[in-house]
């Protein structure tokens, strides 16, 4: 191996040692919570020092040393310990060794992932389908195939998201690299009290899924270890795992300090397996190399931390006004376009509206790929919504999944990283909750903690409502559960224009959107629906998210004399509210608001003000539903117009919709129950 490599993993390595001295000799400056990665520096610079600008890598927490050998300073990576403006990677959002870079031509692309042990692996496998996918359809430039490395530790390996991930590389044999560093440990939690087995031995049951052990705290050898995994990938384009025996030397975390938990034998059993003088006594005693040598470079990289520290220390702190700075990157799509409502054309249902917005991205965007639970050619969904796409497109670009929800919906953000378009699919809004680890924990985040460098375009459909008798876990409407979660876009349209219009816009959106699609609506067959079939808009036609509809006009007359309503609402409750209109002729305005998230609120308050009275629907349990917090927002800023307190309607506050129709019916708001409202406050 070449001296000089040996030689800078040894500089390095010194600057870790010197590193973890600082910071916790100075407790009271790095107050945030960091972890450091002594005792695992071995395997990690023979992982980074090996990457190309083409690659691609996940690290978690504890991953500073690969950082390091990547060509990120001391002093870049102390900007985002202590949380200074100047942070490379998130500007003070984001903790130490939470990178997010994209390649520069010298480094490669490091994606974002948050600190929730394991959940890396879904995105970064991502990472790799859409690099495989790129690769196949001749979309992927690089000098050779690029390798992606997901870097995990050994206690996150029994995290059921790992296991999704793994079964999804080795079922599509993907081009990735699972480094597993194993250090015995859960914070406090032993590898005897955690697992029935390593990494290593569990990766066995993946069939297809290539493994290699390495002692991680021999430079040389886990040098050599990683350069055969990488080649295995570059070549073979195949997955393998490499699991690392590693020591800790130092804390789990600066907030849970070894002495805490581990015993005296404990830390001397890890200290004799330190990789620094493992690799020293190598140098000297293997290559002849004079100690004064490596004298010097101990302390060279001895100064170095120490004037990073003391720079880092002086920087600027970031500045209060940006602290809302990138929530979203912003969108191209900022007005309507297109034709609503072309002269001649006819009228569709709102799955077909769907299914023709998404024949039209697959045809124009050959970046543009659709998954999910039988989405593909066998089936075209259960509700047909995808029909024909796989035959058309090919089962590399319209594919289904194995019941996988945290996977299907994880994998976008590492697909977005690398260049795919994903559009994704969930089948029913019951079964959302498996994947909202991965959609709030990573993907809303990604925007805001990498200061806009790795936003997540990818579309989430989720069929959502009762359709009649679909029972207690198809039945579900849960658009509060996210709502409340910056970071996500969330369409809930009524008809099949507006369906097919925000389709495109969420698209073109470089921003996760979640599109709720009422499953009563689909087909029309619900009764009092059959509006929600309209005339097809053409393949132009566009709708920006954000931008409400009045979907009934008051008569100016009535409302002059007092006497009208206006009903907020969106999804089916704009049907229970045409037609518990009919009732008071003139006197109800109905806004449909497509998107509850941005929310159109200049026309809800503008047409608050005007009426007076307000009831906002939906089909949701109502109590501490995003409808009953919208009805507070009207109230507060809309209170010196109104001339009654803010009504708001809802299902009745049951955990599950009920099998039987009549009791469903019974939960569910209804034409009569909303007329009921509207008459009450018609009264005030």
């Amino acid at each position: 191996m070449n001296t000089q490599l040996l030689l800078r993993a040894y500089e390095l390595m010194c600057c870790v040692k010197y590193m973890a001295h600082t910071y916790d000799e100075n407790r009271s400056i790095c107050k945030y919570v960091h972890s450091t990665s002594r005792g695992h520096e071995a395997i990690q610079l023979a992982t980074g020092l090996q990457l190309r600008p083409y690659d691609y890598l996940g690290v978690y927490y504890r991953d500073e040393s690969l950082l390091l050998a990547l060509g990120f300073s001391p002093y870049e990576l102390m900007l985002q310990l202590i949380g200074k403006r100047d942070d490379p990677f998130s500007g003070g959002r984001e903790y130490y060794a939470h990178p997010s870079f994209r390649s520069d031509g010298v480094k490669p692309t490091v994606l974002h992932h948050s600190s929730a042990t394991g959940m890396q692996a879904i995105p970064l496998t991502g990472a790799a389908q859409g690099v495989q996918y790129l690769e196949r359809k001749g979309l992927l430039q690089a000098p050779e195939p690029p390798v992606v490395v997901c870097s995990l530790g050994d206690g996150s390996v029994t995290e059921g998201e790992v296991s999704e991930a793994w079964q999804f590389a080795v079922l599509k044999q993907l081009p990735i690299l699972y480094l597993v560093q194993d250090n015995g440990w859960s914070i406090s939690v032993s590898r005897e009290e955690m697992r029935a087995m390593d990494a290593y031995e569990f990766a066995a049951g993946f069939k297809g899924l290539h493994r290699l052990q390495v002692d991680g705290s021999d430079f040389i050898a886990s040098f050599s270890c990683i350069q055969e995994a990488i080649q295995y990938v570059r070549r073979q384009r195949r997955p393998v795992l490499v699991h690392a025996t590693v020591p800790l030397l130092n804390h789990h975390t600066s907030g849970v300090r070894k002495e805490m938990y581990r015993s005296a034998e404990d830390l001397a059993e890890h200290a004799q397996r330190d990789p620094l003088p493992k690799l020293r006594n190598h140098l000297i005693h293997q290559l002849g190399i004079v100690e004064e040598i490596l004298d010097e470079l101990e302390e060279q990289a001895r100064l170095r931390v120490a004037a990073d520290f003391e720079r880092a220390v002086a920087a600027p702190e970031p500045e209060p006004g940006t602290v809302l700075d990138f929530e979203f990157v912003p969108t191209p799509v900022t007005e309507e376009k297109g034709v609503r409502m072309p002269a001649g054309g006819s009228r569709v249902m709102m799955v077909d509206a769907a299914l023709h917005a998404m024949e039209e991205i697959l045809r124009k965007h050959p970046e543009a790929i659709f998954f999910g639970q039988d989405v593909g050619r066998r089936l075209g969904g259960v509700f047909r919504e995808a029909a024909t796409l796989a035959e058309k497109f090919g089962d590399d670009r319209v594919f289904n999944t194995a019941i996988q929800e945290a996977y299907i919906v994880g994998s976008t953000a590492g697909l977005s990283a690398v260049g795919v378009r994903p559009i994704v699919e969930i089948q029913f809004a019951d079964y959302q909750f498996p994947a909202i680890n991965q959609l709030i924990t990573e993907i809303a985040k990604s925007c805001y903690l990498t200061q806009g460098k790795f936003p997540v375009g990818m579309v989430l459909r989720i069929p959502i409502g009762a359709y009649g008798g679909g029972g207690p876990y198809h039945s579900g409407c849960h658009e509060s559960v996210l709502l409340p979660q910056r970071g996500i876009k969330i369409c809930y349209p009524s008809n099949a224009a507006d369906l097919k219009g925000l389709l495109k816009a969420a698209f073109y959106d470089p921003n996760p959107v979640v599109v709720y699609e009422h499953k009563g609506l689909y087909w029309s067959k619900n009764a009092g629906t059959d509006e929600a079939r309209t005339i097809e808009p053409d393949e132009d036609y566009i709708i920006p998210l954000g931008k409400a509809r009045i979907a009934l006009a008051a008569d100016p007359q009535q409302t002059e004399e007092g006497n009208s309503v206006l009903v907020v609402t969106y999804g089916m409750g704009v049907y229970w509210a045409l037609h518990a209109a009919k009732a008071f002729p003139g006197s109800v305005e109905i806004i449909d608001l497509r998107t509850l998230y941005p929310l159109d609120e200049a026309l809800i308050f503008e047409r608050v003000q005007l009426h007076g009275k307000c009831l906002v629907l939906t089909e949701e349990t109502i109590t501490n539903s995003f409808a009953q917090a919208l009805s507070g927002r009207i109230a507060a800023a809309c209170f010196p117009y109104l001339d009654a307190p803010v009504q708001f309607l809802g299902s009745l506050p049951v955990p599950a919709i009920p099998l039987n129709l009549t009791l469903e019916q019974a939960v569910l708001p209804s034409t009569e129950k909303v007329a009921t409202a509207i008459e009450a406050l018609l009264r005030q």
